[in-house]
């Protein structure tokens, strides 16, 4: 049997003994996982559906920005699967950024909450009378970004071999 050569994973977070850190460490831990498996990623491939489903890498990474700033940001989305495919015009470069930039922003929102129980800070919603929806507990919202961008960084590490080869976190 052939032997294969090692992957080069980045370990798991050593986070601080708080719940809070335990979260935000394993977030940004895959945060940071997800943006490397599109950062640098071949033309057209990176746009190209491997699945029936029509997934592909850059549009995972395009849906995580909306999620982000949707959960943190307050933003609203009315169309979900739209937000898997980025423009035709945006680069591979422009794509992570976006991404990154939802995420500082989102780090800055949760910088600001102390209480894991308390909702996320919203902005006001844009109608008077018409409140949004009410904001998740801090808590679930990073619970659920955890596993929002661990299901999609599964995805992306699949997606990114299958392009060039490249594995590992």
């Amino acid at each position: 049997m052939a032997t294969r050569d090692r992957r080069r994973d980045t370990p798991p977070p050593r986070t601080g003994g708080s719940e809070a850190e335990t979260l935000r460490g394993f977030l940004d831990y895959l945060r940071t996982s997800v943006a490397a498996k599109v950062d640098g990623a071949p033309e057209p491939e990176v746009r190209t559906a491997a699945v029936r489903s029509g997934t592909n890498l850059l549009g995972l990474l395009n849906h995580l920005t909306y999620v982000e700033r949707a959960i943190f940001l307050g933003d609203q989305v009315t169309d979900w699967q739209a937000t898997f495919t980025a423009a035709p015009t945006d680069s591979v470069a422009e794509v992570v950024a976006r991404y990154r930039t939802a995420v500082e922003r989102a780090n800055t929102v949760l910088d600001g909450c102390t209480d894991l129980a308390a909702p996320v800070p919203r902005p006001e919603s844009g109608k008077p009378g018409k409140p949004g929806k009410p904001a998740p507990s801090v808590r679930w919202a990073l619970a659920h970004m955890i596993e929002e961008t661990g299901r999609h960084a599964g995805h992306a590490d699949i997606l990114r071999e299958l392009i060039d080869g490249s594995t590992g976190r």
